[in-house]
């Protein structure tokens, strides 16, 4: 039986991840992400959970919160369905990679790349210019969506991400999408890399399924709201925005890991 300070500490860690969950609905529907970079450091760092099984359970906590940020995308046609079948196809395969590295690959070394996926992307953000729209595909533009799926998706099993921080700047670049109708494309190529990546981490033991459902269902209605936001948002501010989070997250976690390091550092 719990004793009382069990039960107070279990009762803060469950408002903790109540709250990461409704944080990371409003960034997925204000963003067009799963809302993974604000679950995995906010498991790690205030629900103390295992670096590793913070990304595992990241990725499930993303597919409910994608569903409810894409319904809102989807109502305002805010979402090319042909660009992202070729994204998708080429994620399902990455995740399925991504989550076996997961089981082998170093602490510090995801908290590291987690951070550089982060920076790469807001420096493109900064420097993003306005779509007006896409031509037809092209074999070598359909060759080259599955390749961007395929890092993606690896991205995802791997870091615990829906993996919008890559595929939303390689739309608008490549092919000149806006950026709404790029953020709402992202949310579809999300939710089957989603299932896939989870159901290998769930076989592998590597995702706390409870927390997962506390994050997710907490996501949904501030997802919901998030989309109606970004529908009245201007693209040079919801690009600036966007990527001042990334640098911020990717900050905290480059300082965490530092601590960390240190903190095990002999004594000279």
């Amino acid at each position: 039986m719990n004793s009382p300070v069990e039960k107070a500490t279990e009762q803060g860690k469950f408002g903790v991840i109540i709250l990461v969950g409704l944080a990371a609905g409003l960034l997925a529907g204000i963003f067009g992400v799963g809302g993974g970079i604000l679950i995995v450091p906010g498991l790690v760092f205030f629900a103390k959970m295992d670096q590793r099984r913070a990304h595992g359970t990241s990725l499930a906590a993303v597919l409910p919160i994608s569903i409810s940020s894409l319904v809102t995308y989807w109502a305002h046609d805010h979402v090319d369905w042909p660009v992202a079948l070729f994204l998708a196809i080429g994620a399902v395969a990455g995740a399925l990679l991504g989550t076996k590295l997961l089981k082998t690959v170093k602490h510090e070394v995801l908290s590291m790349g987690f951070a550089a996926v982060l920076i790469i992307s807001a420096v493109r953000l900064y420097w993003s210019t306005s779509g007006s729209g896409r031509d037809q595909l092209t074999l070598l533009i359909c060759i080259v969506l599955i390749a961007v799926g395929v890092a993606t998706g690896v991205l995802a099993g791997l870091l615990g991400v829906g993996g919008g921080v890559i595929m939303i700047p390689a739309m608008m670049v490549l092919l000149g999408l806006p950026n709404v109708i790029a953020k709402g494309t992202s949310l579809a190529v999300i939710i089957p890399t989603a299932i896939t990546g989870t159901l290998r981490n769930r076989s592998a033991s590597n995702v706390d399924m409870r927390a997962a459902v506390i994050v997710g269902v907490g996501g949904i209605f501030s997802a919901i709201a998030g989309g109606w936001i970004s529908a009245r948002l201007s693209e040079s501010l919801s690009n600036a925005l966007f990527a001042t989070l990334l640098v911020v997250v990717a900050g905290r976690l480059v300082f965490q890991e530092s601590r960390r390091r240190w903190s095990k550092a002999p004594i000279q």
